[in-house]
């Protein structure tokens, strides 16, 4: 079994799942509904037993390895592979499009349509986290717009076609760099080619490398995404509904940090010395400016829209840290930010098929005739704000360990970059504490009550929810069931990356200043 195309049957499966869709004999959704589940199940049950048997835990190099030539001479290839960066959120990624299945199953407007791309970004979703190619990287990484952008469009509230278009705009745009830098690498040096681990083996000039990190960190800004990249996301989040809303916290978000990783800090080592604390910066900034923003907003999905980003500043400063606690904090945060985030948007669709308003204003004592909902709510609300014993917690605290421990910045700096990371945490249970209050307490809303049925969760709603808190307080628990699976990928990079600052091995910082930056060139 180990010579048997595992990836590669993973990415497949969904996609030539939706060729039989439109034939399908079903006039209610309802087959057509069971039949993506299947498929769906089958799919992440294959991610499970490839990981499970094939998967070697200490092992830092690419697992799972396929290559296929597809253009001879240009050295085009599909090449798949899997190693501790890509296979805890390819695990994630089947987890919670298998979840979105189910909690799509509300759909009655065109479901054929609707499975059909859900199962189009299932492996193309995966996909981004497993080619080992350039150029297949970028068509992947295009697939997924299309099925967003129609999923927005089609099935999205009132504003959804300024929504889906702020979209494609954003991603769209963004992905040209992706495409301009991913040539500039093939085709410098002496020979063309489009195979990562060749392309990373490249000696490129300083100057060439910082041009290349600010065209990935522009594109995956956007995706991340990264202050003032942003907007489009709490836009987008507005108007999605609640499987959408799962996989754009849960999955999408996470292509942008994995691919940070995997391309700027991974293949340009010399170029993210400059930048890290640029991103560091930028972190802050993502955390503190988000939170704030979130704190102010009255609409349900918009309030949760920003604390996605908030949360997603840790990334960046885990990043940055130059350690292994704090690269290993950024990659358990995008596994925990899209099991929690995933699960709060459910919610938030839950909630709004039943009270049909996401203003927090118009809802008020909600929770009095909606139990279960009021329990998982808070529940939801709790791990997001970084309560001990759940997986958001474990991930905040490594990188603020990781960075504030780093020899790679001076003091000054890691108190300023850790005191304004603290006052974003400080704000999260106040934002999220205050939304609970002003939604589920107080006195009920009787114009709400008289005009809407508020029934409470249905059994498919608790098991959804209770699917994503299962990992997010066994990780919070015992973090080592995630760690494990990436730790030995992450202390080789972490190390690449030091070797690339002279200055940590003098037992000196690199930015006695947020900007100053190491001189590469003294190498």
């Amino acid at each position: 079994m180990a010579d048997f195309p595992w990836l590669t049957t993973i990415i497949l499966l969904p996609i030539a799942a939706t060729l039989p869709l439109p034939f399908l004999p079903d006039k209610d959704g309802k087959t057509v509904r069971w039949y993506a589940l299947i498929v769906g199940l089958i799919d992440f049950a294959l991610i499970v037993y490839a990981f499970c048997t094939q998967y070697e835990l200490g092992n830092p190099d690419l697992q799972l390895f396929e290559s296929y030539s597809w253009v001879a001479p240009l050295d085009l290839n599909w090449s798949v592979g899997a190693d501790g960066l890509s296979m805890p959120l390819i695990i994630l990624t089947g987890f919670i499009t298998t979840l979105a299945m189910l909690a799509a199953w509300p759909v009655t407007l065109k479901p054929k349509l609707f499975y059909f791309l859900m199962l189009a970004m299932y492996g193309g979703q995966i996909a981004v986290f497993a080619v080992q190619d350039m150029l297949l990287f970028f068509l992947v990484w295009e697939l997924e717009l299309i099925p967003v952008y129609l999923l927005l469009s089609i099935w999205g509230g009132k504003k959804r076609l300024y929504a889906a278009t702020k979209f494609i705009l954003y991603t769209a745009g963004g992905s040209l760099f992706i495409l301009i830098a991913a040539l500039a690498m093939a085709f410098y040096g002496d020979t063309v080619t489009f195979d990562m681990s060749a392309i990373a083996a490249k000696d490129y000039a300083i100057n060439a490398q910082l041009l290349l990190y600010a065209a990935f960190l522009i594109a995956y800004a956007v995706k991340l995404p990264i202050f003032p990249l942003h907007t489009w996301l709490p836009d987008a989040h507005g108007e999605a509904t609640a499987p959408v809303h799962m996989l754009l916290a849960g999955i999408l978000l996470k292509m942008g940090g994995y691919a940070l990783i995997r391309m700027n800090a991974g293949m340009l080592p010399d170029a993210h010395a400059i930048f890290a604390p640029v991103l560091v910066i930028l972190g802050v900034v993502n955390i503190v400016y988000a939170a704030l923003t979130s704190f102010a907003q009255r609409n349900l999905k918009r309030k949760i829209a920003y604390s996605s980003i908030s949360h997603m500043g840790f990334v960046l400063i885990g990043l940055g840290s130059f350690t292994d606690l704090g690269l290993s904090g950024a990659v358990l945060q995008m596994v925990s930010h899209g099991l929690i985030g995933a699960s709060l948007f459910f919610m938030v669709g839950a909630t709004y098929d039943r009270t049909h308003t996401l203003m927090l204003d118009e809802m008020g004592g909600v929770g009095q005739k909606m139990r279960k909902s009021f329990a998982m709510w808070t529940t939801c609300s709790l791990a997001s704000l970084a309560l001990p014993g759940m997986s958001g917690f474990v991930a905040e605290l490594m990188v603020f360990v990781g960075f504030s421990s780093s020899d790679a910045y001076s003091t000054p700096f890691k108190v300023v970059v850790v005191f304004l990371a603290a006052v974003g945490v400080i704000l999260t249970p106040i934002y999220l504490l205050s939304m609970l209050r002003e939604m589920l307490y107080g006195p009920e809303n009787k114009e709400l009550i008289e005009h809407e049925a508020l029934v409470d969760s249905e059994p498919r709603e608790v098991f959804i929810i209770a699917s994503l808190l299962v990992p997010i307080i066994g990780i919070g628990l015992y973090p080592k069931l995630v760690t494990q699976i990436y730790d030995a990928t992450t202390v080789q990079l972490t190390a690449r990356l030091r070797d690339s600052v002279p200055s940590l091995g003098k037992g000196t910082s690199i930015a006695s200043t947020p900007l100053q930056a190491p001189a590469i060139g003294d190498r």
